[in-house]
């Protein structure tokens, strides 16, 4: 299989997190978003929504699109380890957090929206940055109340192995520490996070040790 990627990509870094924890190692190639890469012929040939991540599977075909859907792939085909519990109540749960992160919270932020904003509304840089802070506060507020009142929350968002919803998780907590965003009013996903940055599928994932980070 071969990933497209981009190293600042938070989609693209759940697929790298959920690919390593289940010790797959793809072909890479780099889609520079800032570079407009994604915009290139020959990549909307690919994925015509013009964004990362895409995977393409042995034997051709489409490109697989969209994070959860990739990991929705990965867990059905590779089913072992685990990215989803086996009760249907408890894999609701994973999923409902992990889509509270992927649909509510990353896409407001999304490097296309801050274009937007800046380029075409004509928002000053600080308000973009108080738009950025404003929503991934509002999305973290809610997570941590959820997290931390429910005894499913273990060492990791549901019990003590990691889930898809951390997978979710630590991107957005590696948005939110570029932006100097300070998450000490959200200690449950504080501690979360490290102890998934213990893991080496996720420290191996991070942005800044891909072959294209700068």
């Amino acid at each position: 299989m071969k990933l497209y990627d981009y190293f600042r990509s938070s989609a693209a870094y759940r697929v790298r997190i959920a690919l390593n924890l289940k010790g797959l190692t793809p072909e890479r190639a780099f889609v520079h978003l800032k570079r407009g890469a994604q915009r290139e012929e020959a990549y909307l040939a690919l994925n015509p929504q013009g964004l990362v991540p895409a995977l393409v599977l042995d034997g051709g075909g489409p490109a697989l699109t969209q994070s959860i859907a990739i990991l929705e792939y990965l867990e059905e085909t590779h089913p072992s380890p685990a990215l989803l519990p086996k009760g249907a109540r408890e894999r609701a749960r994973v999923r409902s957090i992990a889509l509270s992160i992927a649909c509510d919270i990353h896409p407001l932020d999304n490097l296309r929206v801050l274009q937007y904003l800046t380029g075409t509304l004509g928002v000053a840089p600080e308000a973009r940055d108080g738009w950025y802070k404003y929503w991934i506060d509002i999305g973290f507020e809610a997570l941590e109340k959820q997290l931390s009142h429910d005894p499913a929350t273990g060492r990791f968002c549901h019990g003590d192995v990691p889930t898809m919803a951390d997978v979710c998780l630590v991107p957005q907590m590696a948005n939110a520490a570029k932006m100097s965003i300070d998450v000490s009013p959200y200690p449950t996903l504080a501690r979360i996070d490290a102890e998934c940055r213990r893991i080496s599928a996720f420290a191996n994932a991070e942005p800044a040790k891909q072959p294209d980070a700068e």
